[in-house]
Protein backbone atom coordinates (compact mmCIF):
# COMPACT_ATOMS: atom_id res chain seq x y z
CA UNK A 1 0.00 0.00 0.00
CA UNK A 2 1.37 3.40 -0.99
CA UNK A 3 1.97 5.94 1.78
CA UNK A 4 -0.44 8.47 0.26
CA UNK A 5 -3.19 5.82 0.12
CA UNK A 6 -2.52 4.96 3.76
CA UNK A 7 -2.88 8.61 4.81
CA UNK A 8 -6.09 8.99 2.78
CA UNK A 9 -7.50 5.93 4.57
CA UNK A 10 -6.55 7.41 7.95
CA UNK A 11 -8.17 10.74 6.97
CA UNK A 12 -11.39 9.01 5.88
CA UNK A 13 -11.54 6.98 9.09
CA UNK A 14 -10.88 9.95 11.37
CA UNK A 15 -13.38 12.17 9.55
CA UNK A 16 -16.11 9.53 9.62
CA UNK A 17 -15.39 8.59 13.23
CA UNK A 18 -15.46 12.18 14.46
CA UNK A 19 -18.69 13.00 12.62
CA UNK A 20 -20.32 9.73 13.66
CA UNK A 21 -19.41 10.19 17.31
CA UNK A 22 -20.23 13.90 17.32
CA UNK A 23 -23.59 14.02 15.52
CA UNK A 24 -24.61 10.39 15.12
CA UNK A 25 -24.09 10.56 11.37
CA UNK A 26 -23.81 7.13 9.84
CA UNK A 27 -20.23 6.48 8.85
CA UNK A 28 -21.27 5.30 5.41
CA UNK A 29 -22.74 8.69 4.56
CA UNK A 30 -19.27 10.14 5.00
CA UNK A 31 -17.02 7.24 4.03
CA UNK A 32 -18.69 6.08 0.83
CA UNK A 33 -18.45 9.42 -1.02
CA UNK A 34 -14.89 9.91 0.25
CA UNK A 35 -13.79 6.45 -0.92
CA UNK A 36 -15.42 6.97 -4.32
CA UNK A 37 -13.91 10.45 -4.81
CA UNK A 38 -10.55 10.18 -3.06
CA UNK A 39 -9.68 6.57 -3.86
CA UNK A 40 -11.55 6.21 -7.18
CA UNK A 41 -13.32 3.22 -5.66
CA UNK A 42 -16.33 1.64 -7.38
CA UNK A 43 -19.63 2.44 -5.62
CA UNK A 44 -20.34 -1.19 -4.74
CA UNK A 45 -16.80 -1.69 -3.41
CA UNK A 46 -17.12 1.47 -1.31
CA UNK A 47 -20.44 0.31 0.13
CA UNK A 48 -19.15 -3.15 0.99
CA UNK A 49 -15.96 -1.72 2.48
CA UNK A 50 -17.98 0.80 4.51
CA UNK A 51 -20.11 -1.94 6.02
CA UNK A 52 -17.00 -3.96 6.92
CA UNK A 53 -15.41 -0.88 8.50
CA UNK A 54 -18.37 0.11 10.65
CA UNK A 55 -19.06 -3.16 12.43
CA UNK A 56 -16.34 -3.13 15.13
CA UNK A 57 -15.99 0.59 16.00
CA UNK A 58 -19.66 1.50 16.07
CA UNK A 59 -20.62 -1.73 17.74
CA UNK A 60 -18.21 -1.21 20.61
CA UNK A 61 -16.80 2.17 21.61
CA UNK A 62 -19.25 4.76 20.28
CA UNK A 63 -22.29 2.89 21.60
CA UNK A 64 -20.62 2.42 24.98
CA UNK A 65 -20.14 6.18 25.42
CA UNK A 66 -23.79 6.91 24.67
CA UNK A 67 -24.99 3.97 26.79
CA UNK A 68 -23.08 4.99 29.91
CA UNK A 69 -24.67 8.45 29.69
CA UNK A 70 -28.16 6.95 29.37
CA UNK A 71 -28.64 7.79 25.69
CA UNK A 72 -29.37 4.33 24.30
CA UNK A 73 -32.87 2.84 24.17
CA UNK A 74 -31.96 -0.87 24.29
CA UNK A 75 -35.44 -2.13 23.36
CA UNK A 76 -35.71 0.13 20.31
CA UNK A 77 -32.13 -0.66 19.30
CA UNK A 78 -32.76 -4.42 19.49
CA UNK A 79 -35.88 -4.28 17.31
CA UNK A 80 -34.29 -1.95 14.75
CA UNK A 81 -31.09 -4.06 14.72
CA UNK A 82 -33.07 -7.24 14.00
CA UNK A 83 -34.89 -5.53 11.13
CA UNK A 84 -31.60 -3.98 9.96
CA UNK A 85 -30.00 -7.42 9.69
CA UNK A 86 -32.80 -8.61 7.41
CA UNK A 87 -32.87 -5.34 5.46
CA UNK A 88 -29.09 -5.35 5.11
CA UNK A 89 -29.15 -8.85 3.65
CA UNK A 90 -31.77 -8.02 1.03
CA UNK A 91 -30.40 -4.53 0.37
CA UNK A 92 -26.93 -5.88 -0.32
CA UNK A 93 -28.34 -8.51 -2.68
CA UNK A 94 -30.23 -5.76 -4.55
CA UNK A 95 -27.20 -3.44 -4.71
CA UNK A 96 -25.02 -6.24 -6.09
CA UNK A 97 -27.63 -7.06 -8.74
CA UNK A 98 -28.02 -3.45 -9.93
CA UNK A 99 -25.52 -1.60 -12.16
CA UNK A 100 -22.95 0.36 -10.10
CA UNK A 101 -23.88 3.68 -11.75
CA UNK A 102 -27.54 3.24 -10.78
CA UNK A 103 -26.59 2.41 -7.19
CA UNK A 104 -24.39 5.52 -7.12
CA UNK A 105 -27.28 7.68 -8.35
CA UNK A 106 -29.70 6.21 -5.81
CA UNK A 107 -27.17 6.92 -3.05
CA UNK A 108 -26.70 10.52 -4.23
CA UNK A 109 -30.45 11.20 -4.43
CA UNK A 110 -30.91 9.82 -0.92
CA UNK A 111 -28.14 12.06 0.46
CA UNK A 112 -29.65 15.15 -1.18
CA UNK A 113 -33.16 14.30 0.06
CA UNK A 114 -31.90 13.85 3.63
CA UNK A 115 -29.92 17.09 3.46
CA UNK A 116 -32.90 19.10 2.16
CA UNK A 117 -35.23 17.65 4.81
CA UNK A 118 -32.78 18.38 7.61
CA UNK A 119 -32.04 21.89 6.33
CA UNK A 120 -35.69 22.91 6.23
CA UNK A 121 -36.89 21.15 9.40
CA UNK A 122 -37.26 23.01 12.68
Amino acid sequence: MAANTFFILIFIGLTAGILSGMIGLGGGVVMIPMMVMMLAMDQKMAQGTSIAIMLPPIGILAVYNYYKEGYVNIKFAAVIAAAFIIGGFFGSKLAIALPAELVKKIFAVLLVAIAVKMFFSK
